[in-house]
């Protein structure tokens, strides 16, 4: 019989949940967490669209995309398509957001925002200092 060396790695039926680590890793929380962690379940909306069954809102949304990119012949629309889709599909920003994004600024429009708003002039170097 051959003598195999000891295995110094982590016990496996020790009985930690290696899980649980990567949780309490995660430090900052937006809103947009993917993995639930302990106690936290799918919304029923979540989990009807996973398991393919769509709402009308759904499928609208994915008809206007699919619809996008056959006119404009691209397989891959970049962010900035996909929010005019949804700008022209009527959605309009009339809402405090429920992230909680450190990197941007959150803001708000009035319902009959036109879908394509005037950009802000840029800051002159004096009105920036």
């Amino acid at each position: 019989m051959m003598n195999l060396p000891e295995y110094d790695g982590p016990e496996r039926r020790s009985g930690d949940d290696r899980r649980r680590s990567v949780v309490d890793r995660r430090t900052s929380r937006t809103g947009l967490e993917r993995r639930r962690g302990p106690g936290r379940r799918r919304s029923d909306f979540i989990k009807a669209a996973e398991e393919g069954e769509m709402t009308g809102e759904q499928f609208l949304f994915i008809c206007a995309i699919d619809a996008y990119k056959r006119v404009n012949q691209t397989a891959y629309p970049t962010w900035t398509e996909v929010l005019e889709v949804i700008r022209k599909l009527g959605y309009r920003k009339t809402q405090r957001s429920q992230l909680e994004l450190t990197s941007a600024e959150d803001w708000t429009e009035p319902a009959d925002a036109p879908t394509f708003p005037e950009p802000l002039p840029p800051l002159d170097e004096a009105d920036a200092a």
